[in-house]
């Protein structure tokens, strides 16, 4: 097993419980993994980029007010603006603080912000977790924390796609807000890089929506199917902070 050594089990015993009933539970061992801040922010960041690729959608391809009621009756548009921007304050004071836990917090916190892209043995456990997903490998290796794949495709798809998605953001809110904003001299560079021509930008920003909405499909896909075949719990995990192996294996 990866990350931690782990006790074993304490024994059980019971009228309710048989010899088979006995010898799987001192097989399964438990290890704390993903602290409270973790957990609550990975739930309200869900919700928030949930919103957020919902109001994105409608604002790349607005819904036709004119059956919804006359102009001058309705604000179907700016409701979805106004969610759209809190979704996005959200998510930005959050990822924040998610920043914050990943100095402060224990070192699986750090797994989405660091790879040991230089270690040999990493790469070869990223190309074990393909062969396992692909249904080439018979059986997968039990991880602490995020298995090597899980990793990298967190670091790719939420620490940088959710950087560029805040920074390509908050530059399109800060030309609302006027050259004079203090928005607008913290982000209006990431406009200065597209030429100044912020259509480019909103064009960008919806392919990562795109980007964001792939790695949420292949997220929840992996997860169900991880915390049916694999030999650990994963959607519990984020829920209670327990790692719960089925095997006293060590890997």
């Amino acid at each position: 097993m990866k990350d931690a050594e782990i006790e074993p089990p304490m024994a059980l015993s019971g009228a309710h419980a048989d010899a088979e009933d006995l010898a799987s539970a001192s097989r399964q061992t438990s290890v704390y993994v993903y602290e409270a801040p973790v957990r609550i922010w990975h739930w309200i960041n869900a919700a928030a980029i949930l919103v957020l690729c919902v109001t994105g959608y409608f604002i790349g391809s607005p819904p036709p007010s004119m059956q919804i009621a006359e102009p001058v009756y309705q604000f179907v548009f700016g409701y979805i603006r106004f969610a759209h921007f809190a979704a996005g304050w959200i998510l930005t004071v959050g990822f924040a603080g998610r920043i914050y836990w990943a100095i402060f917090g224990n070192h699986h916190a750090r797994q989405m912000f660091l790879l040991p892209i230089f270690s040999g043995k990493w790469w070869s456990e990223v190309m074990d977790e393909v062969k396992w997903y692909l249904f080439i490998a018979k059986e997968p290796k039990k991880y602490v924390g995020h298995n090597p794949l899980a990793q990298l495709a967190m670091f790719c798809f939420i620490t940088l796609g959710v950087t560029f998605m805040i920074f390509t953001g908050l530059a399109l809110y800060s030309e609302g807000l006027g050259r004079d904003s203090v928005l607008q001299s913290l982000f209006g560079w990431v406009l200065t890089i597209f030429g100044d021509n912020s259509m480019l930008v909103h064009t960008y920003h919806h392919l990562g929506m795109w980007w964001i909405v792939i790695f949420m499909i292949i997220h929840i896909y992996v997860a169900i199917r991880e915390d049916i075949m694999s030999r650990q719990s994963i959607v519990s995990t984020m829920i209670s902070g327990h790692r719960t192996f089925k095997d006293d294996r060590p890997d």
